[in-house]
């Protein structure tokens, strides 16, 4: 029997198979990883997430699952992506803590940080001002992550934490040109723009800059 068996939901997006294919390299017998995707159980149904830890028997959750897109989607549902991150993240708490997981790490993104700050930045500053009003749905739903981690730990002894990644892209990354993120974006154009013998052209200024991490 593995000494830890460690559940990842959003396990079959793009940080989720990064982290299968490292995983199944160090091949560590004393772990039992499970790689979840929303055709093994529906996150947003607290019955549905019950029955998922009851039948893996996480000792350790790793927690990506999340309603996620690009600057288009996030300003056309700004409400879905609160409400439906802000549910996910409440069953995947609740079912941590009543089947007493060990340690719990959430997975938030860069865009949780105020949008006006100043630089370096660091995980202090997380609710130091609003986040950009193009995807504040989605950014304040993750920032309830960091608040969840408090109040769990505070009442109930919980080892909840989180992590907050750069932007990132690589294989298994959302290509589409409406609700993708830049990288993904823009490797698609270059794409099309290749296919059919026409310049590849890029919006915008060219001023602005962005750190993205590879993911693979």
């Amino acid at each position: 029997m593995p000494e830890r068996v460690v559940l990842v939901t959003g396990g079959t997006g793009l940080v989720g198979r990064a982290v299968q294919y490292i995983t199944e390299q160090e091949n560590n017998a004393d772990e039992q990883w499970v790689f979840v995707g929303s055709n093994d159980a529906d996150l947003l149904s607290i019955e549905d997430t019950t029955a998922l830890f009851d039948r893996v028997k996480p000792t350790h959750v790793l927690h990506l699952a999340a309603q996620v897109g690009g600057l288009f989607a996030n300003m056309r549902a700004k409400v879905e992506f609160w409400r439906n991150n802000i549910i996910m993240q409440d069953n995947i708490f609740q079912a941590c803590k009543n089947s007493k997981v060990q340690k719990l790490v959430s997975c938030l993104s860069t865009c949780v940080f105020p949008d006006k700050t100043t630089y370096p930045i660091n995980e202090t500053m997380v609710h130091n001002g609003p986040p950009h009003f193009s995807n504040e749905g989605y950014a304040y739903a993750k920032r309830m992550v960091d608040v969840q981690n408090r109040l769990y730990q505070e009442q109930y002894g919980c080892n909840f934490t989180s992590v907050i990644p750069t932007n990132i892209f690589g294989p298994h990354d959302n290509y589409d040109l409406q609700d993708s993120h830049v990288i993904p974006g823009l490797i698609h154009k270059c794409w099309l723009a290749k296919a059919n013998n026409k310049p590849f052209t890029i919006l915008g200024s060219g001023k602005p800059l962005c750190v993205d991490l590879l993911v693979s």
